[in-house]
């Protein structure tokens, strides 16, 4: 037995190593990738979609109000007290007599029945603001899906970007070492001086904490990605794509129109819209009559068996029909709340329209503004090199110093940043726009129900 425990507790740890590497293997990341694991796993957006399942049921509950309603009520009868008649004799000189009558029975079963015929339009109004309160909902998930993307798409290019950030400090600090080898060797031959030798030092020593920030915020932004897509901040990652410069020209007037057709904020306010003008013929509708069938079949007995004719039974079958009279002006009040809450959202949507448009503006200045930039950095980079190249070997045969030299190297790592931030600023951009337009890419409707790779 002892031996049988000992390779059960040997197997279970095992598995559990076996689960912990698993969870431990290093995945790779691609921009679609991202976004369908964050589509999947992102518990922000998880919680977005969750909401819908709620107003699925406020619409089966409003579905549910035109139906019949049937209760059953069992009572027993703890203690009553019998009603007591005094009738007068029929004889003269007789006393009066009492007649105790016994109207209820210890056990009562009764089944009612309640149909409603006619509500004014109260029952209609409110499954319409059910199913426009689920199709609000479904456009903030569509807005909730969107906003997630985006995220994505930022943590992922923020990733790509610090990468390139980090390689141009690296080569800077490659720069700085092997200029500083060649100073070394000349010093050695009196063909440098001491100051170039000192000032080559220093400045290989103030490149070195540019690369530990930039490494540093290489491993910040794979946590922020980590965060989005929903994954352990201790899951090894890798992330492969390229900040890529791809030519698009964007038309103003076209954008503007898909944007105020397909954005989902402003397809909530006509779904809002929609449920307070239904809220106005609800609260209309509360001073109309009622009327409804109702019925009820009652069982009692002062017995509790089932006996044949232990049992007695009635029933009734009424038409109901409540008029109402007067409520305090509590539906005046609610009409009048209905219509201020109509009132707020068209003033909403209107100031949400012009944001879009002015969001659509900016966007596409934006994106002009990268690529502008983008195409000036990508010639500055090639010259920064050749003027490099040209510094260090002038160097070496004593016709440039080595001021010249740093100052090319610190140029060139310059021009490397600054057209890096210029490539993520367009991609940047390019998706800063597709949000703002309210149609992002194509993405599969059913991706959040597909299985991760590494599930399968």
């Amino acid at each position: 037995m002892k031996n049988a425990g000992k390779m059960i507790l040997i197997l279970t740890l095992s598995l559990g190593l076996q689960a912990f590497s698993f969870s431990q293997e290093k995945i790779t990341l691609t921009m679609e990738e991202s976004i369908r694991l964050a589509l999947l796993q992102n518990p922000f957006y998880e919680a977005e979609k969750a909401k819908e399942e709620q107003a699925s049921h406020y619409v089966r509950e409003a579905i549910s109000k035109f139906l019949p309603s049937l209760n059953v009520q069992g009572m027993d009868v703890l203690d009553k007290n019998a009603l007591s008649l005094q009738l007068p004799s029929l004889s003269p000189g007789q006393l009066p007599q009492k007649i105790r009558l016994d109207l209820t029975r210890t056990y009562q079963l009764s089944l009612s029945l309640f149909v409603p015929l006619f509500t004014g339009g109260r029952l209609t109004s409110g499954y319409k603001q059910a199913n426009y309160s689920l199709m609000s909902t479904q456009e903030a998930i569509r807005q909730a899906r969107q906003e997630t993307v985006f995220k994505v798409k930022k943590a992922f290019y923020g990733i790509l970007l610090t990468k390139k950030l980090a390689d141009a400090a690296e080569e800077a600090v490659s720069l700085a070492e092997k200029h500083l080898k060649n100073v070394e060797s000349l010093y050695a031959v009196e063909m440098a001086s001491k100051f170039d030798l000192l000032r080559s030092e220093v400045q290989l020593a103030n490149l070195k904490p540019q690369l530990i920030r930039a490494t540093n915020g290489l491993k910040t932004a794979e946590l922020g990605l980590k965060v989005v897509l929903g994954l352990d901040l201790n899951q090894p990652i890798e992330v492969k794509g390229e900040l890529s410069y791809q030519a698009f020209e964007a038309n103003l007037d076209d954008n503007v129109a898909r944007a105020l057709s397909s954005r989902p904020e402003i397809l909530q306010f006509q779904y809002q819209k929609l449920m307070a003008a239904e809220m106005i013929k609800a609260a209309r509708a509360a001073y109309l009559p009622v009327v409804a069938v109702g019925g009820a079949f009652h069982y009692w007995s002062d017995h509790f068996n089932f006996k044949r004719g232990n049992w007695e039974n009635y029933y009734s079958i009424n038409l109901i029909l409540n008029i109402p009279v007067f409520n305090g002006f509590s539906e005046a009040a609610k009409l009048g709340q209905s219509k201020a809450v109509l009132k707020q959202l068209e003033y909403g949507q209107k100031g949400l329209l012009e944001m879009v448009k002015l969001e659509v503006h900016e966007s596409i200045l934006s994106l002009q503004q990268a690529r502008e930039s983008l195409l000036s950095q990508e010639k500055n980079v090639e010259q920064a090199q050749e003027a490099v190249k040209i510094a260090e070997l002038s160097f070496t045969e004593g016709l440039a110093t080595n001021l010249d030299v740093s100052s090319l190297h610190v140029a060139l790592s310059q021009a490397r940043t600054n057209y890096s931030q210029a490539l993520y600023d367009y991609v940047m951009a390019l998706a800063l726009l597709e949000k703002a337009v309210g149609s992002g890419p194509d993405i599969p409707k059913d991706i959040e129900k597909m299985p991760s790779e590494k599930n399968r």
